[in-house]
């Protein structure tokens, strides 16, 4: 059997691959299920991916070297139709939670699984279970949120050799826009958080002046994701919500509080791990509890949108705001004016020839 020696690669998102050829055949495995190992590089730190990625390099070329053969996705049991739909599902939620996606996103799966196949009851998977199950959730964001990740789950099994087939059918909900309520008086509602907790404060701060978001974008912000001087922010593509690159400029009132610590540590927990992803969720709680100035619907996305309001009313740029938001389509920053109550522009307002 002839065979190379694996590549590590690297995906444009970061992913590390590794890339090979048996009998001419090419393969690319982002972890070491196909050949009974463990070794997972995506579910590690982006700076430490390529280091594990040479140890399934390495892994793989054992492999073959003693004789073995790259297995299918699909195990011999899932070929031969043995499986149940549940034990198919079972599958599936087992490949996703050993992949290298956030806690909160593997804990979601498991809720729709054990829903789903509650449901089911041991039988195989219907139309009738789907609908059932969607039906308890009259949010449109409830309803779609869950839809997408039991659609996940389906098609992993599928892909694993379900019989089934069962593609979701239902067609998504219409969500109601969520208006975060802006603030009348920003500079007092930042004196009153920042007298109750610093790192809130900073999370705020950063949420308005530099229009980030601030469960993932701000939380996970290390010293070395500023310019030496703390004049901007330098974010990779896989570090937002856009996919792109973007460097964010940072106001002078935000560079005044800051001090810079070693390039690998967290801004706020003051070393590599950054705080858990729910801190700010529930700190923001804690505060507006106990909060003399808050006002309904304000929440912590208020901060982004108060800022973008003040970036629109001074610049008039629909193309800034983009910018500074870090969308990808200047349709939302378009849908984020008319929520905002800021006076939307249409089509009719653009430059004609």
């Amino acid at each position: 059997m002839s065979f190379n020696y694996p590549q590590v690669n690297t995906t444009s998102n970061q992913k590390v691959f590794v890339l090979f050829y048996v009998q001419k055949k090419r393969y690319r495995l982002y972890n070491g299920r196909r050949i009974g190992s463990n070794i997972n590089p995506n579910s590690f730190p982006v700076e430490q991916r390529k280091s594990i990625g040479n140890l399934l390099a390495a892994e793989v070329f054992n492999y073959l070297s003693s004789g073995g053969e790259i297995k299918s996705y699909r195990g011999s049991e899932a070929v031969s139709g043995s499986l149940t739909d549940k034990e198919f599902l079972t599958r599936a939620l087992n490949a996703k939670l050993n992949g290298a996606y956030s806690n909160k996103y593997k804990k979601m799966l498991q809720c729709v699984y054990n829903a789903i196949t509650t449901i089911m009851n041991g039988d195989a998977l219907t139309p009738s279970h789907v609908k059932i199950y969607l039906d308890q959730y009259s949010s449109g964001v409830s309803f779609n949120t869950v839809r997408r990740h039991l659609n996940v789950l389906i098609n992993e099994a599928v892909s694993q050799g379900m019989k089934t087939n069962q593609r979701l059918t239902i067609k998504s909900k219409k969500a109601k826009a969520t208006l975060n309520k802006p603030f009348k008086d920003i500079a007092a509602t930042l004196d009153e958080i920042r007298r109750y907790n610093e790192s809130l404060h900073l999370c705020c701060l950063m949420t308005y002046g530099c229009l980030l978001r601030p469960h993932r974008e701000i939380r996970e912000l290390t010293w070395g994701d500023f310019s030496d001087d703390l004049s901007s922010i330098h974010l990779s593509g896989h570090r937002n919500k856009s996919g792109k690159n973007r460097i964010v400029p940072v106001p002078s009132y935000i560079k005044e509080t800051l001090r810079k610590g070693s390039p690998n540590d967290n801004i706020f927990s003051g070393r590599v791990q950054p705080l858990n992803e729910d801190y700010f969720k529930t700190l923001w709680s804690r505060f507006k509890a106990q909060s003399q100035t808050l006002e309904e619907g304000q929440t912590l996305y208020s901060f982004r949108h108060s800022g973008a309001i003040d970036i629109f009313k001074r610049t008039g740029s629909l193309t800034k705001l983009q910018k500074a938001m870090g969308h990808s389509s200047i349709n939302v920053s378009m849908t984020y004016l008319r929520g905002l109550e800021v006076a939307e522009l249409v089509e009719a307002d653009m430059p004609s020839l």
